[in-house]
């Protein structure tokens, strides 16, 4: 397929040790250590007060991020969405699945079966934005990012107009843990617009063949790298790192098991 491809310009951050993109940088390109601490996750301050408090943990991780990347943005109500997850709302399904297994008949609450669903973090972002922009939430195990920046780039492509990614996971609880683990909460966004414009290009082009091993060895460590590895969103990592050192690279995002997507990242 053709090289699809648009301008980052804005980027969400929020996970262990990586407080939003302004205050990590430093430590993603090299130049300040990384220490791992549990991420502070906001409660969303776009929305209103009554719907912020419905939110759940993995609704406010995705928001906090998607929140930093368009801070700059104009006119956030135009913007279409992609929300990618690999898990979807963990907690909320554990605490359902626990409530229909209790022999005393708990009642379902009706916010957490709301919060349930996968796109439940798109929806809270356009009621916060006030946008009817299109939006589209996935998932696809453990290459969601992939798919989902395969569907921010066609969208771009197909209607230039500014599109927000947004990939987001958080652990699992138990006993679901013990199945999927999962990495510290982790979301990552990217505000794309369509080329010619400012900002660092990325293009993107769909390979139907397995992905090459990833290298190794980069700074600031092996610590990034296996954050990375733990967590579907924190696959971002690469890209993030050479985001924050200005850099041009060639990454591989592997999708589907038998196929990848080859990025290349061109500084400003």
């Amino acid at each position: 397929m053709s090289a699809l491809g648009g301008r980052i310009a804005g980027i969400g951050l929020l996970g262990p040790g990586l407080p939003g993109w302004a205050a990590s940088r430093p430590a993603l390109a090299g130049e300040a250590p990384w220490q791992a601490a549990e991420p502070v996750i906001p409660p969303p301050a776009l929305l209103p007060p009554t719907e912020r408090r419905r939110t759940s943990l993995a609704i406010r991780l995705a928001l906090a991020a998607a929140t930093e990347a368009t801070a700059a943005a104009p006119d956030r109500a135009g913007i279409e969405t992609v929300f990618a997850c690999s898990n979807g709302d963990g907690a909320i399904i554990g605490s359902i699945l626990t409530a229909l297994h209790d022999p005393a008949g708990v009642a379902l609450s009706p916010t957490q079966f709301h919060n349930s669903v996968h796109n439940a973090p798109a929806g809270y972002w356009h009621i916060a934005a006030g946008s009817p922009a299109p939006s589209v939430s996935l998932g696809l195990h453990d290459d969601s990012l992939a798919a989902g920046l395969l569907a921010a780039l066609t969208a771009l492509a197909a209607r230039r107009r500014p599109v927000l990614l947004c990939a987001y996971d958080a652990p699992l609880p138990p006993p679901l843990d013990a199945a999927r683990p999962t990495g510290p909460a982790f979301a990552a966004a990217l505000l794309l617009r369509p080329d010619p414009g400012a900002g660092p290009l990325l293009t993107a082009r769909f390979q139907a063949e397995p992905a090459p091993p990833p290298p190794t060895g980069d700074a600031p460590g092996d610590a990034l790298d296996a954050l990375a590895a733990a967590n579907p969103a924190a696959r971002a990592l690469p890209l993030l790192r050479a985001l924050a050192a200005g850099r041009p690279a060639r990454l591989a995002l592997p999708l589907a098991e038998d196929a990848h997507l080859a990025l290349e990242l061109t500084p400003c």
